[in-house]
């Protein structure tokens, strides 16, 4: 996991980088994120186009290529490592108007009661309105990570 932000009370935001990764923040939240996860890389790599003719040296940008096209998926963490919160952003952290930005925590229960503050730091730190209706998937009706 890639470091991001940190947040207040003790909390920082890490970037799920791998599908193994992926895998332990669905069993950790009890959530599908992993199946979302799974889902863009295969996009991403399915999208990337090599540019070296040379069989050996294909594959030296895809992983570039994947960081840069796929969404970010992201994991909310307290000090001891404990999984908080889920979020799904535009890639890049771009904003993004026709992107679904997804923040949900375990068991897909609303996070904003006990951690609004992380996650407008996580907005602040990417300059994107991470608004409750907008991006709780509950709260309005719209697809879950089910």
């Amino acid at each position: 996991m890639q470091f991001i932000c940190d947040a207040p009370g003790q909390k920082s935001w890490f970037r799920i980088e791998t599908e193994g990764e992926a895998i332990l923040e669905s069993q950790i939240m009890s959530h599908a994120v992993e199946k979302h996860f799974r889902q863009a890389w295969d996009a991403a790599t399915a999208s990337y186009r090599p540019t070296a003719s040379s069989l050996i040296e294909q594959n030296i940008g895809l992983k570039a290529h994947v960081q840069r096209t796929m969404p970010m998926f992201l994991t909310l963490r307290d000090a001891e490592g404990n999984g908080l919160a889920t979020a799904m952003l535009p890639p890049g952290g771009h904003p993004d108007p026709s992107f679904k930005i997804i923040i949900v925590g375990p068991e897909n229960k609303d996070p904003y009661p006990d951690h609004t503050e992380a996650i407008g730091k996580l907005g602040e730190h990417f300059g994107l309105n991470l608004d409750r209706n907008q991006c709780y998937p509950y709260s309005v009706t719209r697809p879950s990570w089910r």
